[in-house]
């Protein structure tokens, strides 16, 4: 661990507000739309979950953020094409 300044090494959490000067909001983060599936996801309770469970939670959550990077690259790529289209 690194010595900051004057401080001696502790844990982060001793630092003084060093790090995590404000917490993070959920409403910060997520839609505002109440219903919207990805805010019930953030909130759903994980604790209940076993290891497998959570391991197929990810694996899920990987491939859906697959999937989002996919359709991005389209759309970008699509734009890109329909953009040189018109530039003649």
């Amino acid at each position: 661990m690194t010595n900051r300044g004057n401080h001696p090494p502790h844990f982060i959490d001793r630092l003084g507000g060093m790090v995590n000067d404000l917490p993070m909001d959920l409403d910060d983060i997520l839609p505002k739309n109440p219903g919207d599936p990805l805010v019930m996801l953030m909130k759903q309770d994980l604790d209940p979950l076993s290891v497998d469970e959570l391991t197929a939670r990810i694996a899920t959550l990987e491939a859906e953020i697959a999937r989002a990077r996919a359709k991005i690259d389209h759309a970008v790529n699509h734009r890109a094409k329909a953009e040189g289209l018109f530039k003649r």
